[in-house]
């Protein structure tokens, strides 16, 4: 039985009115708050820690997926707009690596998350955006059924009221839309979840007798488990080097609750559990890692923040993107930008990439704008890993450069709607296409 308490009601002091709201400062919120900020639009980003970033910086994921696409047989940044604002201020801070490959079929980018941190600062501010840190969002107040009138946030401060006119949701798992009343999904409808992991770094690697040691690690992990000396919570590693080579980072654990089922990022004692059994792996992982050469002499210089979270809501949407729309390069009249990125199942010990045929195929899908339109509510938007997709979808669209493209068009979206005072469902689509691409957005629609 569950017990309850009644609290007393209280009048909560308002923080400040706002035209747009925006819940959640990863790729998706910085995205959607610049290009409604650029727009002239009294904007607040909403953000539970002291720094931007979302899953890269505060879970240590320290590379850009999703930023290019295998087209035709040819590597191509497909991802442009507010992501190359953000990209040329990191670079400018000597944070940002060049594109490195993956299977031999697309690349990644790796960053120093200290120079993302202060790159983020810098662009949301010089567009405008209000900043609200330490921020924990805790509630919505509704105008009526299909409109949000404040979002409630609890604060060093105490407890506040931010009101809007227009919300975006990139809190990842879609809290913002769920307490509104959106409906939403969570798993494969068999109580599957994506697995997270607890990401790390290591110094003091020594380069030159590391190599490319991502090339060796698997068959000597499997060597290690043979031997009864090692057993590893997934089999597919990701060790790779960062700006400096003496710096790697590792993504190589696997967070299941106690029935070995994916942790759900959205239950508070599965998500404290999480928390301490991936320091746990790491000690062990690190442990192995000191016997691959180059790696001897290295130590754990981070653990991220927090846990990495895949999956937990999908908020269902005018549109659910599907496995077929990645797989098959899909396209949509309504595009607002595209996924280059694979199905990327992190399930339970491995992790599983389905991809587009390649070179044969374009190798990306477009992410459709009704994809980021809630059903039932007026005045929100959902973009990120939280947007409308099914869950194998959401393994390849949930990446920072598909959250990037959603983010950016649900802030044009806002201001139009906001602009010809229109639901988001009512949004005029070749407007909202024609300044995404004024923006240097990239919608896919030549390729």
């Amino acid at each position: 039985m569950t017990h309850t308490l009644l609290e007393p009601s209280r009048n909560t002091p308002v923080w400040g009115e706002y035209e747009v709201v925006v819940l959640g400062g990863g790729p998706a919120g910085m995205a959607a708050a610049v290009s409604v900020a650029r727009a002239g639009r009294k904007t607040l980003l909403v953000e539970r820690y002291g720094f931007l970033g979302g899953m890269g910086t505060a879970a240590g994921v320290t590379n850009f997926c999703g930023l290019h696409a295998n087209v035709h047989g040819r590597i191509r940044q497909v991802v442009h707009g507010v992501a190359d604002d953000l990209l040329r201020r990191i670079d400018a801070l000597g944070g940002l690596n060049q594109p490195h490959a993956l299977f031999g079929k697309t690349v990644a980018q790796a960053y120093d998350t200290a120079a993302y941190k202060i790159a983020a600062d810098d662009l949301l501010l010089s567009a405008g955006v209000e900043l609200l840190f330490h921020a924990l969002a805790a509630g919505v107040v509704m105008d009526d059924a299909r409109r949000v009138q404040a979002l409630l946030v609890e604060t060093k401060s105490g407890r506040r009221a931010v009101l809007g006119r227009a919300f975006i949701d990139a809190s990842g798992d879609g809290d913002l839309a769920a307490w509104a009343g959106a409906p939403w999904d969570k798993g494969d409808g068999q109580g599957n979840m994506l697995y997270p992991s607890t990401m790390f770094r290591l110094n003091g690697v020594n380069p030159e007798r590391a190599g490319k040691a991502w090339e060796v690690i698997p068959r000597l992990m499997q060597e290690a488990e043979a031997e009864g000396r090692y057993r590893f919570p997934r089999k597919t590693p990701i060790v790779r080097p960062q700006k400096s080579g003496i710096e790697w980072r590792v993504n190589l654990t696997q967070l299941a609750n106690r029935e070995g089922n994916a942790m759900d990022g959205t239950d508070a004692r599965d998500l404290s559990e999480a928390e301490v059994l991936g320091r746990r792996q790491i000690a062990e992982v690190a442990g192995f890692l000191r016997e691959v050469p180059g790696f001897e002499s290295c130590y754990i210089v981070d653990i991220a923040p927090q846990v990495g979270i895949r999956e937990t809501r999908r908020v269902r949407g005018l549109y659910q993107l599907t496995e077929a729309d990645v797989l098959e390069c899909a396209s949509f009249d309504d595009t607002v930008g595209v996924n280059g990125w694979p199905l990327e199942l992190h399930l339970k010990g491995d992790v599983e990439f389905r991809w587009p045929k390649i070179p044969e195929s374009r190798g990306f899908n477009h992410l459709p704008y009704r994809m980021t339109v809630p059903l039932g509510l007026d005045n929100v938007w959902v973009a990120g890993r939280c947007a409308s997709m099914s869950h194998e979808a959401q393994s390849a669209a949930r990446v920072s450069g598909a959250c990037f493209v959603m983010g950016e068009a649900a802030g044009v979206a806002a201001d139009l709607a906001l602009q010809g005072a229109v639901a988001a469902s009512a949004v005029d689509v070749p407007s909202l296409q024609s300044r995404l691409e004024s923006q240097g957005a990239w919608l896919g629609r030549a390729a």
